[in-house]
């Protein structure tokens, strides 16, 4: 859907959009023709301006009769425009073409109101691909939405939410597919394809690759899989020559059964999103690519299929990692901290970056413990927990801390290896966040976001319909854009 800004009505605009404060209707409206009729429809809608909530009405304008939309801001805030922004778009998608949003009356703060654009954008994400039968009344129509503005402030603030959005796309396209058409080799060909003209250094590697560098913990888990496992790499110079200081890890595990510790049947088909870690890192490496960031930053994606086939891992084995520890594997099912675990390895040893954030739908247990409203995040610094958690509240992808110590740090103990990959039932997100604490090299600043719940919605929110979220991209953005551009 394509974004623009005006100062002017467009003459093809099928629908006038009018943001309403709460409790300022009559200012929103006082000088529209049928205001009498919108303050009627408002009234009828219990409507006073509350944020996400619309209400319609035609009304007359000229010779004519026009479509007009209101749609609640609440207090104005960032969040609340963001909120109306996705309402929008979720009332024309497939009721309109073209729209324009008059907010000359509003006066929204420059970063609030590309909020609002990028929730616009952000909320006609939808993934119609397989569907060949789709009614005509639920075909997406919203091609173009004009927002009526004074200042050229709010075009700039634009330029970040539609570099995000272009990231957000992906990753949620990469999540959604099915595990048949995105594994890990057209993984890498999906996003290369996406990111090639944008100046990325890529960097892949095959299984003949990973077994000549040690990578048994990774290749351990494809064992199992007729699928072949990769490495990708995207690295973004936007400061300077040398080695980035940011390094962003991203788990793809593109379908898990579990492996030999399978799964139940029941709700496996939502495994395809476990790759919603490595969906999350590409995806903001394309933003932060797009925006063209100041900032010195590499993803790596470890890129597996976890199947149970006779060359499988098994429950008992006993794996070598790239950095030479020993891993007695429990659980087949804990194999999304393998990966990650040589990923890590793997981008200190060639790229040695002082900050490591890695991301991973890891462990149920975060599930039970934080639901859908947050992710999990783990710290060996505090600095570092605290910029994240301050991304995560500026832009919605909320984050909530958990412990990590030595005691947990001893739950993970082999008796016959280095460690073993799972600890007790018991804080089972602490020990899978330990486990991959134990590949950070000292002095690494490194932080663990745990992702399981946040990365599908069963219902629309106010930047996402149900299904991929895209959880993770606007996060690691403003985390970057806060931190690391100087």
């Amino acid at each position: 859907m394509k974004i623009e800004f005006s100062t002017t009505l467009p003459q093809d605009a099928e629908v006038l959009v009018l943001p309403v404060a709460k409790g300022a209707l009559d200012a929103a409206v006082s000088a529209q023709g049928g205001a009498a009729v919108l303050k009627a429809a408002a009234a009828a809608a219990r409507f006073d301006g509350e944020a996400g909530a619309t209400v319609e009405a035609f009304a007359g304008a000229g010779d004519a009769i026009r479509r007009i939309v209101l749609t609640g801001v609440g207090d104005g805030s960032e969040a609340e425009w963001e909120k109306a922004g996705g309402a929008v778009t979720a009332r024309l998608l497939t009721t309109a073409k073209n729209a324009a949003v008059d907010v000359t009356h509003a006066s929204p703060a420059p970063a609030a109101l590309a909020r609002f654009a990028g929730a616009l954008a952000q909320r006609a994400w939808r993934i119609d691909t397989y569907r060949t039968k789709l009614p005509e009344k639920q075909k997406r129509t919203l091609e173009n939405v004009s927002i009526l503005a004074q200042t050229d402030d709010a075009k700039d603030s634009w330029i970040q939410q539609e570099a995000v959005t272009a990231g957000l796309d992906l990753t949620r396209t990469l999540v959604s597919e099915p595990p048949n058409i995105v594994y890990p080799a057209t993984f890498v060909e999906r996003v290369t394809a996406s990111v090639e003209r944008l100046g990325l250094e890529i960097t892949v590697l095959g299984p003949d690759d990973m077994t000549k560098l040690g990578m048994g913990a990774l290749l351990g888990v494809a064992q199992g899989s007729a699928r072949e496992a990769r490495l990708l790499a995207l690295k973004w110079n936007g400061k300077s020559a040398g080695d980035p200081d940011l390094a962003l890890v991203g788990k793809g595990v593109t379908f898990d059964t579990g492996g030999i510790s399978i799964k139940p049947a029941a709700g496996m088909e939502d495994m395809k999103w476990d790759m919603g870690g490595a969906g999350a890192v590409v995806g903001a490496m394309k933003a932060l690519a797009t925006r063209k960031a100041r900032a010195n930053v590499i993803g790596v994606c470890g890129l597996v299929e976890n199947m149970p086939d006779g060359n499988a891992i098994r429950p008992g084995d006993v794996l070598t990692s790239m950095s030479g520890q020993t891993i007695e594997v429990l659980n087949t099912d804990a194999e999304g901290r393998l990966v990650l675990c040589d990923c890590v390895t793997w981008v200190q040893q060639t790229h040695r970056p002082k900050t490591i954030v890695d991301l991973a739908t890891l462990t149920g247990a975060m599930i039970i413990s934080l639901g859908s409203e947050h992710a999990g995040l783990f710290s060996n610094d505090d600095g570092l927990a605290d910029e994240l958690l301050v991304a995560g509240k500026a832009t919605g992808d909320l984050l909530w801390r958990f412990p990590l110590s030595d005691t947990y740090n001893k739950l993970i103990d082999s008796p016959i290896a280095d460690m073993k990959n799972v600890g007790p039932r018991g804080a089972g997100s602490i020990t899978a966040a330990q486990f991959i604490g134990r590949f950070v090299d000292a002095g690494v600043k490194w932080a663990h976001l745990d992702i399981a719940g946040v990365v599908w919605a069963d219902k629309p929110g106010a930047t996402h319909d149900k299904g991929a979220t895209g959880y993770g991209v606007r996060l690691l953005d403003r985390f970057v854009a806060d931190n690391f551009e100087a």
